[in-house]
């Protein structure tokens, strides 16, 4: 598993990720929300399997 997930990227799924948790948790929004552990996910992990299928990668070459 190649790291393709840069670092202003990494940040806004994390963040994203983590306000749709919340909204689910208090209510805001319905149980959909909870798809915020994806972006959090492939945050935390560096990787989107997504990625690859298009031909995409945020990460800085050092890091690759």
């Amino acid at each position: 598993m190649k790291t393709n997930v840069g670092g202003i990227d990494r940040i806004l799924r994390v963040t994203v990720g983590a306000a749709l948790i919340v909204a689910a948790t208090t209510g805001a929004i319905g149980l959909w929300g909870y798809i915020g552990i994806v972006p959090v996910l492939t945050g935390l992990f560096r990787f989107c399997p997504v990625y690859p299928l298009l031909g995409m990668n945020t990460c800085p070459m050092k890091d690759r």
